[in-house]
């Protein structure tokens, strides 16, 4: 049976080659005072045997212990050769790194909480009993290793982009936006770049290796010019598919603009609670086969009251038109039924917001028709929207972009966590 209490609290340490000089009862925290037990050195530059040269405690945050926050203080020996002169103190990155004030393991355990487990930085600090820089700066130099990690991901058969909002800075709350590179099939947030612009985007898959682009068949968007033109510069060969959610979403949208007008136009003033166009604003963007009988005679009812000119009625048919793009049976019917209705969206009579759906449609036809062939969608690339949203929930908000990018990967980016007990920061 073990006798020595220095050695049972060597035990509760968990630390090898570790010798408990003592334990103080603190007020804020419990302070565990420790030092190595390995051999002399030798100096590193001739190999003389090194002479000790004093001692320099290091306080490192540790993990709690028996729910109290905990200081480990190091107490290093500062070695000097005397041939050469030479002077240095010993390190042990099982114990800390020099770049961290707290210790290897846990500056492990906060990486996984606040990257793997999405926790707040001020959460986990007020647990350690530190400060919010603490944490974050084990965050970074933890993470930093797994998001650089060459094998986190590999080819990409399918690729989507997308924006979400990052911050609002200044005076006058200026967005500043974000791009999200996912891999659509697997789900995987692959990068997140600053801006939403073209050329950010184009620098990333230019650093890619060799032949990486070359193996990417599928690009999804949601009708962005400056992602059109991305994957036209860096993938080429690559089909582009648009997102059909935005792609209703847009037709959507037309039905509503158009009955905003003519509320406008008709009754001199946005809708209220009695107007007949007002009532019906959720059954105009509800799929058609969603709606009962009485429903749809309802809809029609009110059309009629609200502009007997038939303009809602008309961007109310041709959404319904451009859903049935994805009830068709493969890409040549699609593409057919598309030539005929923007020819029927183009007729002087439709209302402006018609003839502009039916333009955009035009433009973007290829990438409307490819979703038959390929059946990828911008939806994944929504949903790690999703997860880089709530990272920020969390947060309540970011000021640096490097903080939110590194936990938006370590969230989202699906790194190998089993390599975080093998990383060694300097």
């Amino acid at each position: 049976m073990e006798t020595d209490p220095t050695r049972m609290c060597a035990l509760l340490v968990g630390l090898s080659a570790v010798r408990v000089m003592g334990v103080g009862d603190w007020p804020r925290w419990l302070r565990i005072t420790i030092e190595t037990t390995t051999a002399r050195p030798n100096c590193p530059a001739c190999g003389t045997s090194a002479h000790g040269h004093g001692r320099r405690e290091v306080t490192l945050v540790d993990l709690p212990a028996f729910g109290r926050p905990t200081r480990l203080v190091w107490s290093k020996r500062r070695w000097r050769c005397l041939s050469c002169c030479r002077s240095w103190t010993e390190t042990d990155p099982m114990i800390g790194s020099s770049r961290c004030a707290l210790t290897s393991r846990a500056g492990r355990w906060v990486t996984v909480q606040v990257g793997q487990h999405g926790r707040s930085v001020a959460d986990v600090a007020v647990e350690l009993g530190c400060d919010w820089h603490t944490v974050m700066d084990a965050v970074t130099l933890w993470g930093r290793a797994l998001i650089d990690d060459p094998n986190r991901f590999g080819p990409v058969d399918a690729v989507g982009l997308d924006e979400t909002l990052c911050v609002r800075v200044g005076r006058y709350r200026t967005q500043v936006w974000s791009t999200q590179i996912v891999d659509v099939r697997r789900g995987q947030l692959l990068d997140v770049i600053a801006g939403r612009r073209s050329g950010p985007a184009c620098a990333w898959f230019a650093a890619r290796p060799d032949g990486w682009c070359e193996r990417v068949r599928w690009a999804t968007l949601d009708l962005s010019a400056a992602y059109r033109t991305v994957f036209d510069t860096m993938l080429p060969h690559a089909v582009q598919v648009a997102d059909p959610y935005h792609v209703v979403a847009l037709a959507n949208r037309a039905v509503d603009e158009t009955r905003r007008r003519v509320q406008n136009e008709t009754a001199g003033h946005r809708g209220r609670k009695a107007d007949p166009l007002y009532r019906i604003r959720r059954r105009l963007v509800t799929g058609s086969e969603r709606l009962t009988d009485a429903g749809h005679e309802r809809l029609l009812e009110l059309l009629a009251d609200g502009h007997p000119d038939l303009h809602v009625f008309a961007a109310w048919t041709a959404k319904e038109l451009v859903r049935r793009i994805y009830t068709e049976p493969n890409a040549t019917t699609a593409r057919a039924w598309i030539d005929r209705i923007v020819q029927d969206f183009a007729e002087r009579w439709m209302p402006d917001e018609v003839r502009r759906l039916g333009r955009t449609l035009r433009v973007w036809t290829d990438q409307i028709v490819a979703w038959h062939d390929a059946h990828v969608s911008n939806g994944p690339t929504e949903a790690i929207n999703n997860l880089v949203k709530r990272v920020k929930r969390v947060a309540f908000g970011f000021r640096r972009f490097d903080n939110y990018r590194t936990r938006a990967l370590l969230y989202a980016g699906k790194p190998n966590w089993t390599l975080l007990d093998m990383i060694t920061p300097p």
